[in-house]
């Protein structure tokens, strides 16, 4: 689609702001802006917004709020200007959340969800507080409850100390509107109103009636309790607003990648919910691929305030410390350039397997095609996976498809200490509980005498631990069963195959979170012939799916064996 097809009359002088907004959104899309690929879908949503017949852009409200939030005073950093200035980027994100609204009664907002991840220092706390005062105050709901939340008391001071200074600051404001600036509370006397940091475990939260919610730095939320606690807490209002505003960070099975997957999608146009208005400001693939991460043209796209509050000489300092150090480098790339990455020296490139992600893949349509399956039987109280692998042969090339399983007991699932996600899969159908305290191996017996049914299993890959019974059943059932031990000698080459493959755009999942967040966990472990092994940081970081998809790479490798890469001791020479 051109711009052409979407773009929409100024909105004039009268308003500036919202112009603004629109002209960023315009030249971002006309590269006239350094911008990513999902800041131009950001950006072109915006404008698409414009266009539709159920809802109807309003620029006075946008240019209040607009209004607003540059009346407030700056409390942080180095600025040319006693009040807040927003630049186009931060325009564009108020206009799309305090502009739209719902054609069939013009008082209802469109958007109760804002997602927006940016790297530090591109004033994410100002503008978030800001936000909250106006939601407080301006926004006209009676009694509203504002809050900044977060697992930890420091974290959730971040906004909201921010936002008491402006408070205490802005004296016109405190006084036009009643307003009570008190150590842990901001109060609205004539509306009873009020503006309040929370920080407390999730369950403690119950009875909230939150009109906004304000959640900085969500990738450090450990747990998604207060996130769901809050997110039902908006129930009751007119028009709530939920406002995240995050960096990028490491843990994949949280709640803050949960939401910024969704979002993705939407900005995607996989999925289709204009309740939200996402924008993600990061690297594009290419330059990550091309590890381009010292251009400060680079620097520029994942940075929008780029030397207004981000300089490039402090970049540039950091960028040289990343070179030479790789816990500096991963610093770099989550908060300056916004990039996941994993939590030690890892060993798969995240952002290339996210473009082996596929949601349309639909193991029904490989009904009739040969399979291999492979195993991760570790522990009857654990996480066992079952990977089924199927090649085709596309452009004379090979390409593999994976489709993973996952078993655990429904006493661990509950068990949130170690992995909150768990309950949260296993209602979306990602995770299969079984009943009791241990796995009911039965169950994957039969699932596997199921794919039977329904493909030419040539093998079965497993790892003889805790799998001699399942293997006598399936052998006599006349399932060829392959041992694949947890050696160097059986990993090392299925493990570069798959990341190979993963390179060049040949391996396929139905982009299975789970699947993502264990290739995140594996850490490498390499000996003097650069032979390697899969390894994980910590317990609760989990791996099982990855060794299911290796024992059956290990298969398929072995049914072409002039591909070999052993020597002829027996070793991986890669």
């Amino acid at each position: 689609m051109s711009l052409d097809e979407y773009a929409i009359e100024p909105v004039g002088d009268t308003y500036p702001l919202a112009e603004k907004a629109q002209q960023y959104a315009k030249d971002v899309l006309k590269d006239k802006i350094p911008a990513c690929k999902w800041v131009k879908a950001a950006a072109k949503r915006f404008m698409l917004m414009q266009r539709r017949d159920d809802m109807v852009f309003n620029p006075y409200e946008a240019e209040r709020a607009c209004n607003f939030i540059q009346s407030m005073p700056h409390v942080k950093g180095r600025w040319a200007t006693r009040t807040i200035q927003l630049e186009g980027w931060q325009c564009m994100v108020i206009c799309a959340i305090f502009g739209f609204y719902w054609i069939k009664d013009l008082t209802s907002r469109v958007v109760r969800l804002s997602y927006i991840e940016v790297p530090r220092k591109n004033a994410k706390s100002t503008l978030a507080a800001a936000i909250g005062l106006y939601m407080l105050a301006e926004d006209g709901e009676e009694g509203a409850e504002v809050y900044s939340a977060a697992t930890t008391h420091k974290q959730s001071l971040a906004i909201f100390d921010t936002a008491k200074a402006m408070a205490r600051r802005h004296q016109a404001f405190a006084e036009a509107h009643d307003i009570v600036v008190q150590s842990h509370e901001i109060k609205v006397w004539g509306t009873l109103g009020k503006f309040e940091a929370l920080h407390a475990q999730g369950e403690t939260l119950d009875g909230l009636n939150a009109s906004c919610n304000l959640i900085d730095e969500l990738h450090a939320h450990k747990t998604r309790a207060v996130y769901d606690v809050l997110e039902t807490a908006m129930g009751a209002r007119r028009n709530p607003l939920m406002f995240i505003i995050t960096t990028a960070g490491v843990n994949r099975a949280g709640i803050c990648y949960e939401v910024r997957s969704y979002a993705l999608k939407v900005l995607d146009e996989v999925l289709q919910d204009w309740t939200l208005f996402a924008v993600v400001y990061t690297i594009d693939e290419k330059d990550a691929e091309k590890k381009d991460y010292w251009n400060p043209k680079v620097w520029a796209k994942a940075n929008p305030n780029f030397n207004i509050s981000v300089y490039e000489q402090e970049l540039a300092r950091l960028a040289s410390k990343a070179r030479v150090s790789n816990s500096a480098l991963n610093n770099f790339l989550t908060k300056h350039l916004n990039v996941w990455v994993n939590a030690s020296t890892a060993w798969m490139d995240m952002m290339r397997l996210e473009k082996c992600a596929d949601s349309k893949l639909d193991i029904e349509d490989f009904k009739g095609e040969e399979c291999v399956i492979g195993l991760d039987l570790a522990s009857k109280i654990d996480i066992n996976a079952k990977a089924r692998m199927f090649r085709r042969v596309i452009n004379a090339q090979d390409h593999y498809y994976a489709f993973l399983e996952y078993y655990l007991p429904e006493a661990r699932v509950n068990e949130s200490d170690e992995n909150d996600q768990y309950s949260g899969w296993a209602q979306a159908g990602w995770l299969t509980t079984t009943p009791g305290e241990v796995i009911d191996m039965d169950q994957i017996e039969e699932d596997i005498i199921a794919d039977a049914s329904l493909f030419k299993v040539k093998e079965v890959g497993f790892d003889p631990f805790q799998a001699t019974q399942m293997v006598g059943h399936l052998a006599e059932d006349g399932f060829t069963m392959v041992e694949v031990r947890p050696t160097v000698l059986m990993y090392s080459e299925p493990m570069k195959f798959l990341q190979e493959l993963v390179y060049s755009g040949r391996f396929h999942y139905d982009g299975d979170p789970i699947l993502t967040w264990m290739i995140s966990n594996v850490m490498v472990k390499m000996d003097r012939k650069d032979n390697i092994f899969p390894q994980k940081e910590f317990p609760e970081n989990k791996i099982d799916g990855v060794i299911a998809v290796i024992s059956a790479l290990n298969r398929w490798i072995a049914d072409k064996p002039n591909e070999s890469v052993y020597d002829e001791r027996g070793l991986v020479v890669l």
